[in-house]
């Protein structure tokens, strides 16, 4: 009993180690520090998923820590990024969003179809003969603020989809925070199409009911809507 207690314990901190967290806004450069522009997630300390698409937690995953931010200034066409506490070590997918905070991005909760996506890191497929993921183990997501999205503040929500379990429903794992920003210098543009968070995925979308490792898949569609560049 004793051995397979410590197997137990091994197999959990393992785990645990592969888990992260999304704390950091970096802007022109500079990283605020955890938890600063970041709103502090419920997973701040164990690092477990949201795997429930339909969750509240979908949005910012504060329903418990209830957390708001600091707002950065941050100038439209600039590159800013969401940094995570260590190397996002699952195979999987980003996803980057935005939803315009009415003003107020402090009190915005994220609610209601305001969310556009402006970035993602799709996998690389050749016909099924092999498959890669360039957003697996990278600790940092950078992107570019889109130059005519209009001024104002806005919330930025970023993801990470770890797939190696998502060959069953609900086995994708979305590890994800939101960052709040004003944004300067903007220009006239109607981002587009807008969804709701949680709303945007059913959970049996082909890109996160899959099953990554056999057969391999010969090609593979990111979950979401089209980015929006501007």
């Amino acid at each position: 009993m004793r051995f397979v207690s410590v197997l137990a314990t091994a197999s959990f901190a393992a785990s645990a180690v592969a888990h992260y967290t999304l704390p950091t806004l970096v802007v022109d450069g500079k990283a605020s520090g955890e938890w600063v522009n970041v709103r502090r997630t419920n997973n701040y300390n164990s690092q477990q998923p949201v795997q429930d698409v339909t969750s509240p937690d979908m949005t910012c995953y504060t329903s418990v820590t209830k957390a708001t931010a600091t707002t950065a200034e941050v100038a439209a066409g600039s590159s800013v990024s969401i940094k995570a506490n260590g190397p996002m070590g699952h195979t999987g997918i980003v996803n980057v969003y935005m939803a315009d905070a009415g003003g107020n991005a402090t009190t915005y909760d994220g609610s209601g179809q305001k969310w556009f996506k402006v970035y993602d890191i799709p996998p690389v497929t050749d016909g099924g003969k092999s498959i890669s993921f360039p957003g697996a183990d990278i600790d940092t997501i950078t992107f570019t603020i889109p130059k005519s999205l209009p001024s104002g503040e806005y919330l930025i929500r970023a993801e990470h989809v770890a797939l190696h379990a998502a060959s069953k429903f609900g086995g994708a794992q979305f590890y994800l925070s939101c960052a709040q920003v004003k944004v300067t210098g903007g220009g006239s543009g109607s981002p587009s199409p807008l969804v709701s968070i949680p709303g945007v995925y059913t959970g049996n979308e082909p890109g996160l009911k899959i099953n990554i490792y056999s057969p391999i898949p010969a090609n593979y569609t990111m979950p979401g809507p089209a980015v929006w560049s501007g």
